[in-house]
């Protein structure tokens, strides 16, 4: 895997966790679990999505917790 494609992956993370950090300050909150919209959140969802590729980098794959 070259270091390219993990820096896509990485790059992704990063623009994905600003956007989550810029709605928490938006709604006054510290953490996405202290909105009521945590369930339904596209922000939040694109967020978690975006961890789980950075962490497979593009391998697929589940993760077990």
């Amino acid at each position: 895997m070259s270091s390219e494609v993990s820096d896509i992956y990485e790059q992704e993370l990063q623009e994905k966790k600003a956007l989550l950090q810029a709605c928490q300050q938006s709604k006054d909150v510290v953490t996405c679990s202290d909105c009521e919209k945590i369930f339904e959140c596209d922000t939040r969802k694109t967020y978690v999505k975006a961890v789980y590729e950075s962490m497979a980098k593009g391998q697929g794959g589940g993760f077990e917790f």
